[in-house]
């Protein structure tokens, strides 16, 4: 894999080069895609598909968050955001699925939007860093993902 964290004259690592043009196509296969189910169809594989694509233990990890934010929050659309999996309410990314292996990071990320109705004062967490997705993680995950999905 490519050293992602070497950047051009733009200050962007490869990898985040690489994540913006996976976000542009995103949004183009959108425009595509149309409206309704079929977009929704369409989205929802895209998000299959991106997470048949991880290496090991993201793969793993990014299962068993999908298959806890689908059955806590059937409401929220699988996606892709970023090429990340992500679910979202009204077309509004409320949280994803960030892997290590995306930026070579030594643990993949659970992440919330402004989407997502976590407030809890003046001050809560955005984003959970995973390493094993345990049976104790699902239990905390589902919690949040109940929250967050409104």
């Amino acid at each position: 894999m490519a050293d992602t964290r070497t950047t051009d004259q733009s200050g962007f690592s490869a990898a985040e080069r690489s994540a913006m043009k996976q976000r542009a196509a995103e949004l183009k296969t959108q425009v595509k895609n149309g409206k309704g189910s079929a977009k929704k169809q369409k989205e929802a594989q895209a998000c299959l598909d991106a997470i048949a694509a991880l290496p090991e233990p993201d793969k793993t990890i990014a299962e068993r968050f999908h298959a806890a934010v689908t059955e806590t929050a059937p409401h929220l659309d699988p996606k892709t955001w970023y090429g990340f999996p992500s679910y979202a309410r009204d077309g509004k990314v409320v949280t994803f699925l960030q892997p290590a292996s995306k930026f070579e990071t030594r643990y993949a990320t659970i992440g919330f939007n402004e989407d997502a109705a976590l407030d809890d004062g003046e001050f809560w967490a955005t984003s959970f860093a995973v390493i094993d997705y345990t049976d104790a993680v699902d239990e905390k995950v589902r919690a949040l993902v109940m929250k967050a999905a409104g």
